[in-house]
């Protein structure tokens, strides 16, 4: 869980730092690199959460039959 909270900070610190490096330069890619970084994290989170829900109800349901 301490990895997961880091890789989020990283990455917010990443968008963040992207998004400064476009208000000073106005170049776009940029703001391109930010929204590749945010797509990443949300479907990296997104995977995150669908293994936690499928470990917590699934696979303990599972043993419970068994």
């Amino acid at each position: 869980m301490m990895i997961l909270r880091v890789i989020v900070l990283l990455s917010a610190l990443l968008i963040a730092l992207s998004g400064v490096m476009y208000l000073l330069t106005q170049d776009k890619s940029y703001l391109k690199f930010a929204w590749q970084v945010a797509r990443f994290v949300f479907y990296a989170l997104l995977i995150f959460v669908l293994l936690f829900i499928l470990e917590r109800y699934v696979l303990i349901g599972w043993r419970s039959i068994i």
